[in-house]
């Protein structure tokens, strides 16, 4: 059950991740104020940034090792890294509410 937990854990720092970007996201567009302005795109980046840099130390305690059962745990990690960059970048960058 442990190594399904560490096979796990980059989807679920990329889950994590993708709730509270968006989560942001929508509280800076419910705002009455100017909606999505200069601290907006900012507080976005920095958690998008930090959140990425959360798997570089889970990357470091993961060496890559051979065979099937080792190497799942980082591969997994790889997989939470790609999907926060690719899924998560749009979001992060954009300026707009989209209505």
């Amino acid at each position: 059950m442990k190594w399904l937990g560490t096979v796990l854990l980059g989807p679920t720092l990329w889950a994590v991740l993708f709730v509270v970007i968006y989560a942001l996201h929508g509280v800076f567009c419910a705002a009455p104020a100017d909606g999505f302005g200069t601290v907006a795109r900012l507080t976005l980046l920095l958690v998008w940034a930090l959140g990425l840099l959360a798997f570089a130390p889970l990357l470091r305690a993961f060496p890559a090792q051979a065979g099937l059962r080792a190497g799942l745990p980082r591969a997994g990690l790889w997989i939470g890294l790609g999907a926060s960059v690719f899924t998560l970048f749009p979001l992060a960058v954009t300026t707009s509410c989209g209505g």
